[in-house]
């Protein structure tokens, strides 16, 4: 199966598209530009093309992604920041991102999402292995580890 080719123009108005979207970072779209078949010479004329008419954006994109993430998946700033990395985000769009989370807001979701897990775990018996539960699950969602472990000895003493 042979793949579609595109022209700059058309693979430029498909990405503007692709940008519409959704917000989207430089990866992603550098990604998608590679899968149809781009060359790099194409992709050097169309990202900036891109930032300049405000379809990418890495600021706009860090701050969403962070708010969305946070309050749709309650994933802590650790995880946030780790995905934004993976995404080749630079630190100070990071530090923007996460002034997004609303401290108070942030605390009431860690509180809600322990207690949530915590209430899951009702079958376990061992104290210690429900312990373990409990904090490999918030640490894989991204919660700070100090958080962690002082929730993890207020819920289970």
């Amino acid at each position: 199966m042979q793949q579609e080719s595109f022209t700059v123009e058309q693979a430029t108005r498909a990405i503007e598209r692709y940008c519409v979207y959704q917000e989207r970072c430089h990866k992603e779209v550098e990604d998608k530009l590679r899968k149809m078949g781009m060359i790099q010479l194409a992709i050097d004329e169309i990202i900036p093309h891109l930032i300049e008419h405000k379809f990418l954006n890495e600021t706009r994109f860090s701050q969403s992604f962070a708010r969305g993430k946070f309050r749709n998946k309650h994933w802590g700033r650790n995880r946030i920041v780790r995905e934004l990395k993976l995404r080749k985000i630079a630190e100070r769009n990071i530090k923007i991102a996460l002034q997004e989370i609303d401290p108070e807001e942030y605390e009431v979701s860690f509180d809600t999402l322990s207690r949530k897990r915590y209430e899951q775990l009702h079958n376990e018996k061992d104290k210690y292995r429900k312990r373990k539960k409990l904090a490999d699950y918030l640490l894989y969602r991204g919660w700070e580890g100090d958080l962690v472990y002082d929730k993890v000895k207020q819920l289970i003493p």
